[in-house]
């Protein structure tokens, strides 16, 4: 009779698989409370001391870490010498191990959960025991997943050797201990205040397959982080649509990076990760989107739309007028649902923007053999540290739009310039090699606008010439923000001087690659 161990601490289906084993000749060993709940279910069972003839110890700490389980596991069936040590030892072999770890990921993910409850559940045996029947999986099936007891019972029954099914499980479980491991260390490591360990060890879930990736001959994937973020995309509920595709979901999480910096009712509007409009208003949420939309009417067709407040029908309304890729919001009143949900590719999603101070505090940016890691770039730049570098000082309405295009210049792709108002984005100029590049088409864009002074323009670093101040002047810009520190940062505080107008030093630049 072939045997299985069965030991978890997720307990779903456990009892039909012990019982369906057992339909094909196993015997059932099993601990603490899978021991239990089986035999509370009418399942025949042996409890793991009377295999190991020795009683758990230090509250649980010990109990599957014997050489009856493990030369059980680990034994070469098609070795002589093997089978020999354990008949001379009296061991039997072990054919099956069905576990799932003790709930560390969980645990921590609650609120109050002190150091020692969480060292507490990190399992031991478990992953030991996974990791000796995976290394024998020729002999062994190893079963770390519920999804994956029908098709292990249908391969026992059909008496099948199937050993790509096997060697397929024991990949899996590895994963699943790796993952595990890496989640352990992160917590640990955060513990000590180790930022950057000797060795990043990662862990991702599968989440969907993709269409395509960037371009349709591209395959994709989406994996979500171990631990994600409750203010993320991964975490994001999708109520309406076709599934996302590999770039929605990049710009759909540049656009919650934008409206994360913002408490005022804000709405961003983005195409290829960077934003077409964006608005705020002290009060209204509509209001917000009217400047947000009317910032580029011709850019926003296609586009990705964020919003920190509920989407009224009023906003909907006007969304339905307009082809959106996504509208992602923390909730739509039913009105505004109905009439999005009429659109039938539209992505509709929700997700807690409450909770979006306690986004990811790391990011990652694959490069060929390797992986670069950098605190994401979160700091609101404060204004008692501006330095007013020209004889003209802003005036307060200048200074808050100041400090508005300097909260969304540096979401914009480098080469970045922002000409705003107080509330709203007039002219964005992303991703051009030279600066004046981005400074004209920025301009361009604004001139097409039919707003009101102030007018001023956001720059993500320095200006390496006096031509970017030059143009601006010439164009009707009032205030300029910079981080400063160019070699020749006197001939554009000069040009701004010639003008009359304002310069603003922030001494923090925000590139964005």
């Amino acid at each position: 009779m072939k045997r299985a161990l069965i030991s978890v601490s997720d307990k779903t289906g456990v009892v039909e698989f012990a019982k369906g084993l057992i339909e094909n000749d196993f015997e059932i060993i099993s601990t603490g409370g899978t021991y239990k709940k089986l035999q509370e279910n009418g399942v025949k069972v042996t409890e793991i001391d009377e295999v190991t003839k020795f009683p758990e110890i230090l509250d649980g700490r010990v109990k599957t870490l014997h050489p009856m389980v493990h030369a059980g596991l680990l034994a070469k069936r098609d070795n002589p010498e093997h089978m020999k040590t354990l008949e001379k030892l009296n061991i039997q072999t072990i054919d099956l191990v069905c576990v799932n770890l003790y709930p560390f990921k969980e645990t921590i993910s609650k609120d109050g959960v002190t150091p020692a409850q969480a060292i507490e559940q990190i399992d031991i045996g478990g992953p030991s025991m996974i990791r000796s029947a995976s290394k024998n999986f020729k002999s062994v099936y190893v079963v770390i997943d519920a999804n994956d007891y029908g098709k292990v019972l249908a391969s026992i029954k059909n008496d099948e050797d199937d050993l790509a099914l096997r060697q397929s499980l024991a990949a899996k479980a590895f994963r699943h201990t790796a993952e595990y491991d890496s989640i352990i260390a992160h917590y640990l490591s955060d513990l000590n205040g180790e930022e950057f360990p000797d060795v990043e060890v990662l862990g991702y879930d599968f989440h969907q397959e993709l269409r395509y990736g960037e371009n349709s001959h591209q395959k994709a994937a989406f994996y979500q982080s171990a631990m994600p973020s409750e203010y993320s995309i991964a975490s994001a509920k999708q109520l309406h649509g076709k599934e996302l595709s590999f770039n929605n979901i990049k710009d759909a999480d540049a656009a919650l990076r934008i409206v994360a910096d913002f408490d005022k009712p804000c709405v961003a509007a983005l195409k290829h990760m960077n934003p077409c409009g964006v608005g705020v208003d002290d009060e209204s949420i509509y209001q917000a989107w009217r400047k947000a939309y009317t910032a580029d009417t011709m850019s926003i067709f296609g586009g990705i739309v964020a919003v920190n407040r509920e989407v009224t029908k009023e906003i909907a309304e006007e969304m339905h007028k307009i082809f959106l890729e996504i509208v992602i919001a923390p909730s739509f009143t039913p009105e505004a649902l109905e009439i999005l949900e009429s659109k039938k590719n539209i992505r509709l999603m929700t997700l807690d923007f409450t909770k979006s101070q306690a986004a990811d505090k790391y990011e990652y940016v694959s490069v060929m053999g390797g992986l670069l890691v950098q605190e994401r770039d979160t700091t609101v730049d404060n204004l008692d540290e501006f330095q007013v570098v020209t004889k003209k000082a802003p005036t307060p309405e200048e200074m808050k739009a100041l400090l508005f295009g300097q909260q969304v210049v540096k979401h914009v792709k480098s080469n970045a310039i922002v000409i705003s108002t107080t509330d709203k984005t007039l002219g964005i100029g992303a991703g051009q090699m030279n600066r004046i590049g981005s400074v004209k088409i920025a301009i361009e864009q604004e001139e097409q606008a039919e707003e009101h002074k102030p007018l001023i323009m956001a720059s993500d670093a320095f200006f390496p010439m006096d031509d970017c101040v030059n143009y601006a002047a010439e164009h009707g810009i009032t205030a300029i923000i910079q981080p400063g520190g160019s070699i020749k940062d006197q001939d554009s505080i000069d040009m701004a001087d010639k003008y009359g107008i304002a310069m603003v030093f922030t001494g923090r630049r925000h590139f964005k690659h």
